[in-house]
């Protein structure tokens, strides 16, 4: 059993990272459960999808500390999904800030130094500056296709079933700028 969590905030693609990490595992002959949550994703509110894929899967929501990926699209969704790792969960984040409403009104402060706060504190990590991968995608839209060709790097599905999802779940015109987006977060990954 594989439960994967996805963070971000409305507008990063959250949900269709999901879909196609669910169409590959499916793909692959894995039963498949998904759980969305996304409050007030239009306004720039969290979402957060949690996958799970195995021989047989009960339940679509991951227990605090049994997720084994959280991929958090954002700094400040990372820290609030740190409680469903473990010991042996690895967390992969984009290391953009964006700053939630409290924030943007002036009623609050964004958090100094959570990235090196993460870094000393969680075993498992690879944080990822998209920065320069987004600008060659061509689009800052491909955040969530980046963020997946990262994790692809962990997972057991080869190129060929990532590619074969990403066509079929994205619209025709921009399937060639995902499938690069996608190779692009795969070399993010493995340069570290």
């Amino acid at each position: 059993m594989k439960n994967i969590i996805f963070a971000g905030v409305g507008g990063q693609g959250v949900i269709l990272a999901s879909k196609i990490l669910m169409e590959v595992a499916m793909n692959a002959g894995y039963d498949v459960k998904e759980s969305e949550v996304h409050g007030m994703a239009q306004r720039g509110g969290s979402v957060d999808c949690h996958v799970r894929y195995g021989e047989k899967v009960y339940s679509p929501l991951i227990e605090k500390g049994t997720a084994d990926y959280v991929i958090a699209f954002e700094l400040l969704e990372a820290m609030r999904k740190l409680e469903y790792l473990n010991g042996s969960s690895m967390l992969i984040v984009n290391n953009e800030k964006i700053d939630p409403a409290p924030v943007q009104t002036g009623l609050e402060k964004y958090p100094d130094d959570i990235e090196s706060w993460m870094k000393a504190s969680i075993g498992r990590h690879l944080f990822v500056d998209t920065e320069a991968a987004l600008k060659e995608a061509g689009t800052r839209r491909a955040l969530n296709i980046v963020m997946l060709g990262v994790l692809s790097n962990y997972l057991e599905f080869t190129v060929d079933q990532w590619t074969a999802a990403i066509r079929s779940m994205v619209k025709e015109k921009f399937i060639d700028m995902n499938l690069l987006a996608f190779k692009l977060g795969r070399e993010l990954a493995a340069a570290h």
